[in-house]
């Protein structure tokens, strides 16, 4: 009876010390979970925010984007220092379309005028009579037939400008490259390209520059142009250093001018007359994705325009690897179909679905690597 009594004392010892390391064991895991929580929502906590603790950063949205061609191609020539007696820019068109130089133009009136409709805008820019009067030279238009990059040289047609003293109120060159077919376009059909440039002189010092590039369309929508930023480095040549010169590389942002805030919700992927197929994404030397440079990169980060990293590594990013700057959006370029699937990304997932004898243990892994805060 004494020996029972003792083994009996033994196994209660034991299964005190039992309790106690499983106590321990729960309170170690619980403060280790909370310190997670409170290094990663430590400013919430500590700071009164908004949102919960346990409140997850919301997905970064994909913007619909409609794509739309442009058969204009503008930039100015890099070799050549233009001044005001003489500009030289490249030229390209897959219609026929009238080009007109305005000198001088009221900044104003110069808005005011593309917002008219287009048949209005049409019509003025092909009889000569665009900004007539709020212009202090206008060269008449000229009618070109369909051509390849060709170099133009566009003479002022007096000694000088008054543009005065910034800030001005007057640009010193605009040039409008205007469809003149007269059929019927479609809707989103691009009708005009207009380009502002701004001319090195002695009181506004700034680089001889395409200050703006605007895209109308048959439907009356006015759109500001603005280069997407590829990836340098790699074998196209396509880079940052073209944005300056003008609509000459393959894809482009074209964002409403009456579309507020930093979004790019409702914009236009504008495709000029380059090839996007066969140079920016050929078999020989894809653009890669700056992070993993396996990949080929396939998305434009919003607000920065950078394109630089593909679908693979997005997830992984909150914030732009090229400028640090934070993502608020995105809309892709390309397929994605080089993506493994789904079962191959996670394979945790697709041992879930499974039925078979060890599925309760993965569940239960799932649920304790949750527990403890860490990504599965």
């Amino acid at each position: 009876m004494t020996a029972m009594l003792v083994s009996v004392a033994e196994l209660s010892n034991i299964f005190f010390v039992l309790a106690v390391s499983i106590c321990f064991c729960g309170v170690f895991l619980f403060i280790i979970r909370n310190m997670i929580v409170l290094r990663i929502h430590g400013d919430e906590l500590m700071f009164g925010g908004s949102g919960s603790v346990m409140t997850h950063s919301p997905r970064i949205p994909q913007m619909e984007m409609m794509k739309v061609h442009i058969p204009f191609t503008f930039k100015l020539h890099e070799s050549f220092k233009s001044t005001y007696t003489e500009v030289e820019c490249e030229v390209s068109s897959q219609v026929e379309y009238s080009l007109q130089a305005l000198w001088g133009v009221s900044i104003r009136e110069l808005h005011l005028a593309l917002w008219k409709p287009w048949s209005t805008l049409r019509d003025a820019s092909l009889n000569g009579t665009l900004l007539q009067g709020h212009a202090q030279y206008l060269t008449p238009p000229q009618t070109r037939q369909p051509h390849g990059e060709e170099t133009l040289r566009l003479s002022l047609p007096a000694p000088e400008l008054e543009l005065g003293t910034p800030p001005r109120l007057c640009y010193p060159l605009v040039i409008f490259l205007t469809r003149r077919d007269n059929g019927d376009p479609h809707p989103d059909e691009t009708v005009a390209l207009v380009n502002v440039v701004h001319i090195k002189d002695s009181v506004c010092t700034l680089p001889t520059s395409i200050l703006a590039q605007y895209l109308k369309q048959a439907n009356g929508q006015l759109s500001c142009l603005k280069q997407l930023y590829l990836a340098t480095g790699n074998s196209t040549n396509y880079d940052e250093g073209d944005v300056s010169s003008g609509l000459g590389s393959a894809l482009a942002l074209a964002e409403p001018c009456n579309n507020s805030g930093s979004s790019a919700r409702g914009a236009l992927v504008a495709s000029g007359t380059g090839d996007p197929e066969g140079s920016l994404w050929n078999t020989a030397g894809e653009q890669l994705c700056v992070v993993c440079q396996y990949f080929p990169l396939s998305r434009a980060l919003l607000p920065c325009r950078h394109t630089c990293i593909c679908a693979s590594c997005f997830g992984k990013l909150d914030r732009c690897p090229m400028c640090r700057s934070p993502i608020k959006s995105y809309f892709c370029i390309r397929g994605e179909e080089y993506m493994p699937l789904e079962s191959e990304i996670n394979p945790c997932k697709q041992r879930q679905s499974s039925h078979g004898p060890t599925h309760w243990l993965h569940d239960w892994n799932d649920r304790l690597t949750d527990f403890l805060g860490f990504a599965r």
